[in-house]
């Protein structure tokens, strides 16, 4: 909390403050700042870089600033790889982060075991992050299962009953779409329609016929934001009226563009809190320094990104002025209780999950997320 104090007090002044800290400590982030998702990318990025920013302007950790070392993967996962090692064999990153996409998670993870190198804050709620236990990953963001069984829970709720699951055929869409059965299982019912869409190439000309012809009241929608959009635009003219429902990894301004005129009463889950709710200690700070940037507010994507930020400097301060590799993941392991701004995160060798927050927003017809 006095941390958090500090950086209210002194963010008005942030861009006067003199002497900053010299760039010394490389962090690498590979996700896709061009393709299906660059629009929660792009907002994950400036939301880390608000944090990241600040204290670098106060001297950054120990006396050295935070560098973030970024390369556009096109949300493709083999470049992920092949960006992941680059950074960390070439440019010597102490860590990897926010990176964007399950499989592209995933298709990391043998670099941070041959080289040891932790990602903090990987971008994905993926089950298969969390359990078992990757020893290099330290999410800070609910599982998508989560979300997905929370959603389902919640339309059943408002007697909303004949649901519709369209899932990317990934691991990410494997993997959320778990979560969704779950939450049929739980209230007794079965979506009355399941289908699969590709990840790189989405058609929805023949499943939009099937989706009206069902008689679907909501269709909850698996996949990226550029997919969803395309998606809806499908179901509306196929002249399906279904509410449109989709996970956090949409939870961006850019989605709201993408979706138009079709946004409107789209539900979104959130995993962090309200991004205008000033009830929130840690959405208070962000928004101080936002305004300190001469920013309009935050977004859902940024609030993720700036918590992810909080996560690594603070493992980065734990590390010791001249951190390792192997530091930071000890110093990470250790992290008990950490309040990032009303919210706790604690890692032990036995539990990466970080947090646990899961809540619904709403599309309005400002063009923003209400809750």
């Amino acid at each position: 909390m006095k941390q958090y104090l500090g950086a209210l007090a002194l963010a008005a002044t942030m861009m006067s403050i003199g002497a900053p800290a010299a760039a010394q400590i490389l962090v690498g982030q590979t996700s896709g700042f061009t393709g299906a998702a660059a629009a929660g990318v792009k907002e994950n990025t400036d939301g880390a870089k608000l944090y990241i920013d600040w204290v670098n302007a106060q001297g950054g950790v120990h006396g050295q600033s935070v560098q973030l070392v970024s390369l556009d993967d096109k949300f493709d996962p083999a470049l992920s790889a092949e960006n992941a090692k680059t950074l960390i064999v070439e440019k010597r990153v102490l860590a990897m982060f926010l990176g964007r996409g399950t499989p592209h998670a995933q298709a990391l993870l043998p670099l941070l075991a041959e080289h040891r190198v932790p990602m903090i804050a990987p971008s994905t709620g993926a089950m298969a992050l969390h359990k078992p236990v990757q020893p290099y990953v330290f999410n800070v963001r609910a599982t998508y299962q989560r979300e997905a069984e929370r959603m389902i829970r919640h339309l059943s709720l408002v007697s909303v009953d004949r649901i519709a699951v369209l899932q990317v055929d990934d691991s990410f869409g494997a993997d959320a779409v778990q979560g969704a059965m779950a939450g049929f299982d739980g209230i007794g019912k079965s979506p009355v329609m399941l289908e699969k869409f590709d990840r790189s190439k989405p058609d929805f000309s023949q499943l939009a016929p099937q989706v009206a012809k069902s008689g679907a009241q909501a269709v909850l929608f698996i996949g990226s934001s550029g997919a969803v959009a395309e998606g809806t635009m499908a179901l509306r003219k196929a002249g399906s009226a279904a509410q449109v429902v989709t996970l956090s990894n949409n939870a961006a301004s850019g989605f709201i563009r993408l979706m138009g005129d079709y946004g409107r009463g789209t539900i979104v889950s959130q995993v962090f809190p309200y991004e205008r709710s000033i009830a929130s200690p840690l959405v208070k700070e962000a928004l101080e320094l936002a305004k300190a940037r001469q920013l309009d507010g935050v977004s859902p994507a940024m609030m993720e990104g700036f918590a992810a930020a909080k996560v690594l400097v603070e493992g980065l301060r734990r590390a010791g002025p001249n951190p390792t590799r192997e530091r930071l993941l000890a110093a990470l392991n250790g992290m008990n209780r950490y309040d990032i701004g009303g919210m706790e995160v604690s890692y032990s060798m036995t539990d990466h999950t970080g947090l646990d927050f899961a809540d619904l927003s709403i599309i309005g017809s400002d063009g923003k997320f209400h809750r």
